[in-house]
């Protein structure tokens, strides 16, 4: 059983992992073209220019 928890454990880190690389390449791209990022914040959709987000 610990190595199926160890494995789901480990499938997380990796989907985690790509998730922010997808996020600071669309960020990067959404720079370069001055784009905005529509965002949800507790129910609240948010248009946020792309150069003003944080890496």
């Amino acid at each position: 059983m610990k190595t199926n928890n160890m494995t789901n454990a480990e499938l997380r880190e990796k989907i985690k992992k790509g998730l922010d690389l997808t996020f600071k390449k669309l960020l990067k791209s959404k720079r370069q073209t001055d784009g905005f990022l529509i965002l949800s914040e507790n129910g609240v959709i948010k248009k946020i220019k792309a150069k003003d987000i944080a890496e």
